[in-house]
């Protein structure tokens, strides 16, 4: 018998989300599907921007770092100039999700960015990604490119949005959508109430 597959929104820009989808595995106890959606566009649909340019910037960094330590993860490596245009990477997570290597992508570029300090806006360190994981390298400079794969990373947003992902991470469990990485665990227990398929 097999529950839903727990869905995540993420943005490769959202320290946030590299922290949820980390440990999301553990803490719900299945992989949870993992949905690029460009939370420029969510925040362009919400009226309002990134906790990044606010005054909030400071406390919330170290907040992050605090998360990370506590959760067993490497000292968060702030990417320089962060929060970077993720554009092109979220249009790479696009496509390798189509290829079937959506997770593997998300995870490695997650850890070069907030592990090893990298910026995703420059698209070498998108293709150094896909290519440390075996995937087509130059394959990936064309598709980010590709009209289709833009199209197809506006629509998973604009669905996204539809869906009540108001920013990133977004957890949905069978329709119910809960905000911030803070809210795993609650995702989780939504998760484990649910009746199991037969």
């Amino acid at each position: 018998m097999l529950k839903s597959q727990p869905i995540i929104y993420y943005d490769l820009g959202s320290p946030y989300a590299y922290l949820a989808v980390e440990r999301a595995t553990r803490v719900l106890g299945i992989d949870p599907r993992l949905e690029p959606v460009l939370v420029g566009g969510i925040f362009a649909e919400r009226g309002h921007g990134s906790w990044a340019h606010t005054a909030e910037r400071q406390q919330r960094m170290a907040e992050v770092g605090a998360r990370a330590e506590r959760y067993g993860l490497p000292p968060i490596s702030w990417p320089r100039g962060w929060p970077n245009n993720t554009l092109k990477a979220m249009r790479a997570a696009i496509w390798a999700d189509r290829i079937g290597e959506g997770r593997r992508f998300a995870l490695a570029a997650f850890r070069h960015a907030f592990a090893e300090g990298a910026d995703l806006s420059r698209l070498e360190e998108v293709v150094a990604v896909s290519a440390s994981l075996g995937l087509p390298a130059e394959q990936i400079r064309r598709e980010i490119e590709n009209q289709e794969t833009k199209d197809a990373l506006r629509q998973a947003t604009s669905q996204a949005w539809d869906r009540g992902v108001v920013g990133v991470p977004c957890i949905e469990v069978n329709e119910e959508v809960f905000y911030g990485d803070d809210h795993l665990e609650a995702a989780a227990q939504r998760l484990a109430a649910e009746p199991a398929d037969s």
